[in-house]
């Protein structure tokens, strides 16, 4: 029993210690980007030993991607984009519940470095990027393209259904990257009403969706669609 529990605090400290540098982590990386930052300065700054970052994670690089990978879990969650997309509710709902998660992250005073390291890898790529896309973006963006078709009525292999899903998606990525200086100063209504926000992403891209539908209904489908 005592070995057990052993076992078990230590697995529970070593977990907590690579979150620990996962956190720290993220900091650093998005204050100095992938290039400058270096495991000394993780390790120092996270109160662990120079070698934790290999021993958790393998090189610096993993740590990297793995740090992408939770950067993009903060902005926008698979679990809760799959518990959305399953409730008994009509699409259109379905998808303002979605982005509404999105303004409220992207837009909310307390700041988090996920949204910076993201901007920063979007911004600046790295070898690192494809983590990013296969691990993170491309499974919530399947969850995305189902909901799509939904409310358009299209296959999945439609160009239009695609094009749409991206340009549906760009103004999120446009809220992430503009200043907050931008966002209190030029235009304060992206800021300070974010269901007012959130009302209007909606009717501009229930718009768009509709224009697309109605061009691809009328064109011949791609085989196997």
């Amino acid at each position: 029993m005592q070995k057990k529990t052993a076992t078990r605090a230590s697995r529970q400290d070593g977990d907590a210690t690579r979150q620990a540098l996962l956190d720290v982590a993220g900091q650093v990386f998005a204050e100095r980007g992938f290039a400058d930052a270096t495991s000394k300065e993780i390790c120092a700054r996270a109160g662990t030993n120079i070698a934790a970052v290999n021993y958790h994670f393998g090189s610096r690089g993993a740590l990297y991607e793995a740090v992408l990978v939770e950067a993009h879990h903060h902005l926008l969650k698979l679990e809760e984009m799959q518990e959305i997309a399953s409730r008994d509710m009509a699409p259109r709902d379905k998808l303002r519940v979605i982005l509404r998660g999105i303004v409220l992250r992207a837009t909310g005073a307390d700041a988090h470095w996920g949204a910076r390291v993201v901007i920063r890898e979007l911004m600046s790529p790295t070898e690192h990027a494809p983590a990013l896309v296969h691990k993170a973006i491309a499974p919530k963006a399947m969850v995305m393209l189902g909901l799509v078709c939904e409310i358009i009525g299209l296959p999945p292999a439609t160009p239009g259904l695609q094009r749409a899903l991206f340009l549906l998606m760009s103004p999120c990525l446009a809220l992430l990257v503009a200043p907050r200086e931008m966002r209190t100063r030029l235009f304060p209504a992206l800021g300070d009403d974010a269901e007012g926000l959130v009302d209007d992403m909606m009717a501009y891209a229930g718009a768009g969706l509709d224009a697309i539908a109605a061009k691809y209904s009328a064109s011949p489908r791609p085989q196997g669609g």
